[in-house]
């Protein structure tokens, strides 16, 4: 473990070196983001992010809300469609063989794509964001989920049969505990693609969030600051990536 964390540091040392060296003769104008510029607009971003003084004018905290609450509540709504229709789906092969087109036309689809169409059917910005993570969420969780259930010993559910166990016995002495790594990774490939979508998205939509910040210090050309943005938005899809793995932790296995 010591040796890993000095490696760590070794690589830390010689990234830094490089992106200074790198970046040495073009920060005079103060658009590319050497190190010390972006630390010093790390520690002023970081200085105060709790302040509003406007609707749009906020601390960056204020920014990872917005941002966390639009992701989660998009990605709790595809979760609460995509794992049970995924259990239905893995179970009923012919329910599966008839709904299986729309998937597969369906799920290529940008995220992004969505967008437009919510605008015209929701007239609500916010809405809309939250229901572009619902369909970047939706098809990690539910095709996982599927496999999962199929990949359940046939002599297991022939058991559960035989001893007249309930559909809810089956599914949470049998079907859940089989599937729950491949529905763990649905979540964490849905929880990212969230992440990364709903910043593309605030872009075009909100006033609030990661990606209006980031589109807001581009328009003032600010590139340091977005690199800062760009490390905290990668630091928060690292720690929602462990909630998960955590949650999943205290599901009960039956």
């Amino acid at each position: 473990m010591a040796g890993a964390a000095l490696l760590f540091v070794v690589i830390c040392v010689i990234g830094l070196g490089i992106w200074s060296v790198v970046t040495a003769d073009q920060g005079a104008d103060g658009l590319a983001p050497t190190p010390g510029a972006t630390w010093n607009q790390l520690v002023t971003i970081l200085s105060d992010p709790f302040y509003v003084s406007g609707p749009a004018s906020v601390g960056i905290f204020w920014h990872l809300v917005a941002s966390l609450q639009r992701v989660l509540t998009g990605f709790l709504i595809a979760a609460a469609i995509a794992i049970p229709l995924g259990f239905l789906l893995g179970s009923a092969t012919r329910i599966r063989w008839a709904v299986e087109p729309f998937v597969q036309v369906l799920r290529p689809v940008s995220p992004l794509a969505w967008l437009p169409l919510g605008l015209a059917l929701l007239r609500d910005a916010e809405n809309t964001a939250i229901f572009v993570i619902v369909m970047a969420s939706l098809w990690p969780m539910l095709l996982n989920t599927i496999e999962g259930v199929q990949k359940v010993d046939p002599l297991y559910m022939q058991l559960a049969r035989t001893l007249e166990a309930s559909r809810a016995q089956v599914i949470r002495t049998i079907q859940l505990p089989a599937a729950l790594p491949s529905i763990l990774t649905g979540l964490r490939l849905s929880l990212s693609t969230a992440w990364l979508v709903i910043i593309a998205a605030e872009m075009l939509v909100g006033s609030r969030g990661m990606g209006y910040f980031v589109w807001n210090q581009w328009n003032r050309l600010s590139v340091p600051a977005i690199l800062v943005a760009i490390l905290l938005i990668g630091a928060v899809g690292f720690a929602l990536d462990r909630l998960v793995v955590w949650g999943a932790t205290k599901i009960p296995h039956g």
